[in-house]
């Protein structure tokens, strides 16, 4: 039975369409991973910040002489 180079063709240009689109599509999801990392980052440096502020006030409290 001979190959039919036209349907081997046509199913070749499916598989490239499909891999454009999974290209496209983990593009994406690096875009929102990336995101998502950057927010992460952001609370981690609130939480620092939170946590320094209130080292410092606990510090000052400690420091007051008692009345």
């Amino acid at each position: 039975m001979p190959i039919d180079v036209n349907s081997l063709k046509s199913e070749r240009e499916k598989l490239k369409e499909k891999l454009r689109e999974l290209e496209t599509e983990q593009r994406k999801m690096e875009a929102d991973l990336k995101g998502q990392r950057q927010r992460e980052i952001q609370a981690k440096r609130e939480i620092e910040a939170l946590t320094t502020l209130i080292d410092i006030q606990e510090s000052r409290e400690e420091k007051k002489p008692s009345t």
